[in-house]
């Protein structure tokens, strides 16, 4: 298959094109959004652009937002990558899986991991949200806590799962669609690009995980998001099959959009936005859990054979 973009171009330019489609992505996000989101949402596209600067200054039109972060993440993440990699003539299950079908239950284990991991994951969520820079980086640590200070408002506007259908939409727009898009952007490409570049798989992984956390820009959970970011990683280049990384991306943000909906549904009498560390009997735990599922995965994804057709395809180190 050729496509009008030579798959031989250096990964920066690749990254560059990416960029240049994603941000293609989110006009085309404004565009549908035009078009649909007054008759949806009662809120124009000329009143949008207000709500974006000041949005807890409107708290009544939250679901405006949240119909335009979903418009603007499925264009941005999702039909941008697939743009790009369809425009360099590849196939995209031959680009983006290298290794045979993996069997289902390794793929909801790999999900069950990433539950298994949160009390182990809130120590570094305590010790990062806690952090004090140094006195000469006090206007950057300014500006880190302003920034998230103004994601945490966001986060508030958006995350009202009170009822059933809030909870659906809020499990799409939080879950399905960052789950698929930002691992066909972090893992899909950038981790693949980087592995090619450098021909360091370990490398290309933990900077891919760094520039998925960073993206984010909240500073007082980068650590944690990257450790997570690096976890997808490493899942998709023992698993060979982006459908391993999206699934523990999903039930990441899935499971704590469900907790806030039992939170405020008053089902449970707990607080999902703490940062505080976990008793350290459960954080030992689950450490011992996640180590030993961790392991029996990476053997088990070991035993995966990688594709024949993927490797003629596209002329690639078959650990690619």
């Amino acid at each position: 298959m050729k496509g009008f973009i030579s798959k031989d171009l250096h990964p920066l330019v690749v990254f560059m094109l990416l960029l240049a489609f994603m941000l293609g992505g989110v006009f085309v996000a404004y565009f549908f959004y035009a078009i649909l989101g007054e008759g949806i949402t009662g809120v124009s596209f000329l009143q949008l652009s207000t709500l974006l600067q000041n949005p807890s200054a409107h708290p009544e039109q939250a679901n405006a937002l949240m119909l335009f972060q979903g418009l603007t993440s499925f264009f941005m993440f999702i039909v941008a990558p697939l743009a790009l990699i369809k425009a360099m003539g590849y196939d995209w299950d031959t680009y983006l899986n290298r290794k045979e079908n993996t069997i289902l239950w390794l793929v909801l284990l790999s999900g069950l991991l990433v539950v298994l991991i949160m009390p182990l994951n809130s120590v570094i969520i305590n010790w990062n949200a806690g952090i004090d820079f140094p006195a000469a980086l006090e206007g950057f640590e300014k500006w880190a806590r302003e920034q998230e200070s103004q994601a945490a408002e966001l986060t508030k506007l958006l995350a009202r799962f009170g009822t059933l259908p809030q909870l659906l939409v809020g499990l799409v727009v939080i879950a399905v669609i960052p789950g698929i898009g930002e691992e066909l952007v972090f893992r899909g490409i950038v981790q693949r690009q980087l592995r090619r570049w450098w021909g360091n798989p370990h490398l290309a992984i933990w900077v891919a995980a760094i520039l998925f956390s960073a993206i984010h820009v909240q500073f007082f959970g980068f650590v944690p998001r990257v450790l997570l970011g690096a976890l997808f990683g490493y899942l998709y280049f023992w698993s060979g099959r982006i459908i391993v990384p999206m699934i523990a991306h999903f039930v990441n943000n899935g499971f704590t959009v469900l907790l806030l909906y039992l939170q405020q549904t008053k089902t449970i009498d707990f607080d999902v936005e703490s940062t505080e560390a976990m008793p350290w009997a459960t954080v030992l735990l689950s450490a011992v859990l996640s180590a030993a599922v961790l392991y029996f995965l990476y053997r088990q994804f070991k035993l995966q054979p990688v594709r024949t057709v993927s490797i003629a395809e596209q002329g690639q180190n078959p650990q690619l």
